[in-house]
This record gives C-alpha cells, sequence and structure tokens, in this order.
C-alpha cells in the first residue's frame, strides 16, 4: 500500500508540473499573439494612412543618469546632474549632427550640390 501511494504521488506531482507549464505556455503565447496582433493593426494602420511603418524601439537612454541614485549624498548628486547634464547635452548635440552626416562638417555639407531633393513617401 505504501508503494502505491509513493507511485501516485509521484505521478500526481508530475501531472500538476505538467498542467502548470501547459498554462505558462498557453499564457505566453496568448501575449505574444496579441502584441503580433497589435503590431499588424498599427502596420496596417499606417499603409492605409500612408505614413512609413516604425519598428517598436526602446528610447535612448544615457547609461551615466542611472548611477544618480546609488550616491549617498543628495546635494552631490543634484550637482552632478546639473553641471554634467547640460554639457553631456551640448556635446550630444555636436556628436550626434556629426555622426548623421557621416564625418562630413557642416560647411562641406552645404556645398554639396550635385543631389536633388525628392519627396520621402
Amino acid at each position: 500500500m505504501n508503494d502505491f501511494a509513493h507511485t501516485a504521488a509521484r505521478w500526481a506531482v508530475r501531472i500538476f508540473l505538467l498542467a502548470a507549464g501547459a498554462v505558462f505556455f498557453l499564457c505566453l503565447l496568448a501575449v505574444a499573439s496579441l502584441l503580433a496582433l497589435a503590431w499588424g493593426a498599427r502596420a496596417l494602420w499606417a499603409r492605409l494612412t500612408g505614413r512609413p511603418v516604425m519598428p517598436w524601439v526602446m528610447p535612448t537612454m544615457r547609461p551615466g543618469t542611472s548611477w544618480g541614485m546609488y550616491r549617498s549624498s543628495g546635494w552631490a548628486s543634484t550637482m552632478a546632474g546639473a553641471a554634467g547634464g547640460a554639457a553631456h547635452d551640448a556635446a550630444d548635440s555636436t556628436d550626434g549632427a556629426d555622426s548623421k552626416r557621416s564625418g562630413v562638417l557642416a560647411s562641406a555639407a552645404r556645398d554639396i550640390t550635385d543631389v536633388q531633393p525628392r519627396e520621402v513617401r
């Protein structure tokens, strides 16, 4: 009788874990299906309205800004954020402008005359 109870308990645990795994898998499948449906509806709407289909991406984050919460002094983090934030934003605006032109300086970019602008569809 003890062997039967042991075997029945083992099978009951196996069946419970299998059912829990199946429920978890079906929940993940439902969430993925809802996200795919939402993205498809968004892409369809963009196509119908004539807009380009934009991908879903994470927003750009600066790695240095997340370390402010770990500093012990509130004054030090506030002052460092105020001083470094303005300088970092200024550096980002100049670096970002050059990187969009693939290293071409602004004065050289204005001298280019052989490119005809066209309407983006």
